[in-house]
């Protein structure tokens, strides 16, 4: 009830901020029913299909639903019989969960309203419930214990801010935490910092972070080599691409290019906002520079034409980040130069690409020090150390290509979380059925 009339006044204090968000950018609309109220029995019913067991497995947005497909495409390989429902909270998450895994078996996850969580339990009646990295909302984790209902957090991660901060309410917090059926790691710093909250010790285990495994491992795939030829690139042509952008890295992107571009015709550039909401802002960004913007979503292909400097792709879209990472020889992972805390840059580096970030990667601060120390990537921490990353991997190729191999190489050091993580759920499950 406490938590109830918490989320009821937070709500309230929000709501002009939802109502514009939802006026101006269409954000909050789609799913309302399922967010307020929860699963209705017709779509519980349509999630399951004609199975008999359900696991039901929540990934709030983008990053989290990419850890998925290797997951879940182990779960079925192990038991095919077992549904599989995928929850998300926002747009572009459902709609790249929808790509991977069909309409049919995703929805969205109630909002953390008592009547909601249990309307949804209750229909959709889940043997697990799969957390991926770190959402523990009180009234459903509690209302899954009622329920009898395991709940587990795959590839979890707590930083050193949020614990402290969740061991400062210790009094709130400790019950959610306790309640923790299974926790798998990232590292060994997470999994303390998981028992000094409140789970149980002998439910947390180290089993490396999934985004070593789902890092890509050939740019010789149909979705990079298709982008690469929409793009029209040449062979002696070396693309920068800033990628998951967040409010002023793309002005720093833009003035870094104007710089050397001069010195550096071969150099191109490929910007990709993490917000869709900024794509329009972005775009006008890059004409005030006095560029010309090539927009992936309703500009034609420039496989036919020559791509001149003084047009930058912008990729407004959702969803192909991924891929396009593969497009790029220089790689800058946005995210990092703001507040954000960064964002992963496993997926450039799979590629083998010069991957550089800016001083702020509080959210993948272990891979970030990894790929540093492994000679994997470059740590810039402004405007001219950035110039001079990008420059130098412009006049230096085979530098910036042993930075790529450096990063690939490290990757594979760190393969095999998913194994590590689908044996303990399917073990979870046995241990459940045993002791029924």
């Amino acid at each position: 009830m406490l938590a109830n009339l918490i989320y009821l006044f937070a709500l309230t204090l929000a709501s002009p901020l939802v109502v514009y968000r939802m006026v101006r950018f269409g954000r909050y609309r789609r799913g309302a029913s399922e967010k307020l109220f929860g699963l209705s029995v017709q779509r519980a019913n349509e999630l399951r299909g004609d199975a008999s067991e359900c696991i039901w497995l929540h990934a709030v947005s983008v990053g989290e639903v990419n850890l998925l497909p290797g997951v879940i495409q182990q779960l079925r390989s192990r038991n095919p019989e077992v549904a599989i429902a995928i929850s998300t909270s926002t747009d572009t998450g459902y709609d790249v969960a929808v790509k991977h895994f069909g309409q049919q078996r995703v929805f969205f996850c109630p909002l953390d309203f008592s009547w909601a969580v249990n309307r949804s339990i209750r229909n959709l009646s889940p043997s697990q419930l799969i957390l991926a990295e770190l959402e523990l909302w009180p009234n459903l984790i509690r209302s899954c214990s009622v329920f009898g209902i395991p709940v587990m957090v795959i590839n979890a991660r707590l930083s050193e801010k949020s614990s402290a901060g969740y061991q400062k309410f210790g009094l709130l917090t400790r019950p959610t935490f306790r309640r923790l059926t299974w926790v798998g790691c990232q590292d060994d710093i997470c999994s303390k910092r998981f028992i000094a909250c409140g789970t149980p010790k002998e439910n947390v285990c180290v089993t490396g972070s999934l985004k070593f495994d789902d890092a890509p491992t050939s740019r010789e795939t149909p979705e990079v080599l298709a982008r690469q030829q929409w793009a029209g690139i040449d062979p002696w042509q070396r693309v920068w691409m800033f990628g998951s952008t967040q409010s002023g890295e793309e002005a720093l992107a833009l003035s870094v290019y104007q710089t050397l571009k001069k010195d550096h015709t071969e150099l191109r550039l490929i910007l990709v906002p993490r917000h869709p909401e900024r794509f329009d802002a972005v775009a006008k960004l890059v004409e005030s520079a006095g560029l010309k913007v090539h927009r992936r979503s309703g500009d034609e292909s420039l496989a036919d034409q020559q791509w001149h400097q003084d047009v930058v792709i912008l990729v407004d879209t959702v969803g192909e980040l991924r891929h396009w990472w593969g497009v790029s020889h220089i790689a800058t992972v946005g995210g990092s130069f703001g507040d954000r805390g960064g964002q992963n840059m496993l997926e450039p580096a799979g590629y083998g690409s010069a991957v550089s970030f800016g001083p702020n990667t509080r959210n993948f601060a272990e891979i970030a020090d990894r790929l540093i120390d492994s000679g994997g990537a470059i740590r810039v921490a402004s405007e001219a150390e950035l110039a001079s990353f990008v420059g130098r991997c412009l006049g230096d190729a085979p530098a910036a290509d042993s930075l790529g191999r450096s990063a690939k190489q490290m990757i594979d050091l760190h393969r095999g979380a998913t194994d590590r993580t689908v044996s303990a759920i399917v073990g979870d499950e046995r241990r459940k059925r045993s002791a029924a």
